[in-house]
């Protein structure tokens, strides 16, 4: 229970940073904020270490909780590095993965296709985690799939916030489609490029995203 109303603080601050609300650099008052959402501070400490894996906030011994918002070029940087761990982890997939694993895939697919037809980007967003969890885990590799976890929660707030821009969840849910019709028929090499292409934050698209988090980085 309390961890879900961590989570659920941790999404309010995340949309108040991005918002403007707070901005790069203010310190976050623990008291005011538990006050703020009728917590102890129990849960919003959770929702500060949360914060922290995804490197919005960093926590100064001493001295407080600092909103921190990383520059485009750190944004763009982390972006390329995620896309390549994941594309690795589709290419050893294609040859390790079970049909098990398959079938969970497709009935994630599922689950975020009814997401983009009622436009519920945060439902979207927790079937897509799901799924590219599932790929981590079928890489058969384990330091990989650990590498990818603590990548995908530096990125979490981004990924999320992108799904929200026009038309992007119907074209997250053809990549989805992409990907895994490449894992049934065991071709790596398109595996590998559909999760590329599926996870880079590239051009126009890296423009999108930047503009949405134009008032906080403001």
């Amino acid at each position: 229970m309390e961890l879900r109303r961590a989570d659920k603080i941790a999404e309010a601050l995340e949309e108040q940073i991005f918002d403007g609300t707070f901005a790069d650099g203010d310190r976050l008052d623990e008291i005011r904020l538990a006050a703020q959402f009728g917590v102890s501070r129990t849960p919003l400490r959770e929702a500060f270490q949360r914060l922290a894996q995804s490197g919005l906030i960093e926590q100064i011994p001493r001295r407080g909780v600092f909103v921190r918002q990383p520059g485009p070029v750190e944004l763009m940087e982390m972006f390329e590095v995620m896309a390549e761990l994941e594309a690795t982890c589709a290419r050893l997939a294609a040859r390790r993965i079970g049909d098990t694993a398959l079938e969970e895939m497709r009935q994630t697919n599922a689950r975020c296709s009814a997401a983009v037809q009622s436009q519920d980007a945060d439902a979207y967003y927790r079937e897509n985690e799901r799924f590219h969890l599932i790929l981590y885990r079928q890489s058969g590799n384990g330091f990989l799939e650990q590498e990818c976890l603590r990548l995908h929660r530096r990125l979490k707030p981004y990924r999320r916030v992108q799904l929200r821009l026009r038309g992007r969840m119907a074209q997250s849910m053809a990549e989805h489609e992409a990907i895994v019709a490449a894992l049934e028929n065991g071709d790596s090499a398109a595996a590998a490029e559909a999760v590329r292409a599926h996870v880079a934050v590239q051009g126009a698209r890296f423009q999108d995203l930047m503009a949405s988090l134009k008032p906080a980085a403001e």
